[in-house]
């Protein structure tokens, strides 16, 4: 069965759990305990702000490395999922319903990308 990334992409600053409605650790943890129980989620994170990130550069035979946080980048990737589903359709159906979990006035998108091979291949 094929597997799908999904990349939650956000602007950094923009999204905070202070902000968010009542409901929303809730639905969260419905949807979560859902995409578990069918067998579709097979890992899922949030990740640590670009303050503490570093990107790393080939460019010209040499490698260069440049400490966040990365001013010149709005948006960037917030968090993943690594799902098992039938299809891209079956993929983008449960990432809909992952974002529209999430307060209203958030501003978030999802990369939904099929994973190339066989795991461990």
């Amino acid at each position: 069965m094929p597997r799908f990334m999904t990349l939650v992409r956000a602007e950094e600053d923009t999204v905070d759990m202070a902000d968010a409605d009542p409901g929303f650790e809730e639905r969260m943890g419905a949807l979560f305990e859902e995409i578990t129980r069918a067998g579709v989620m097979l890992d899922t994170a949030g990740l640590r702000p670009t303050s503490e990130a570093t990107r790393i550069t080939w460019s010209d035979g040499k490698l260069s490395f440049t400490d966040g946080p990365f001013t010149e980048t709005r948006e960037v990737v917030g968090g993943y999922a690594l799902m098992k589903c039938a299809d891209m359709a079956e993929a983008l159906e449960w990432a809909g319903r992952f974002l529209s979990a999430h307060p209203p006035h958030w501003k978030l998108g999802l990369e939904v990308r099929e994973v190339e091979g066989e795991p461990g291949a």
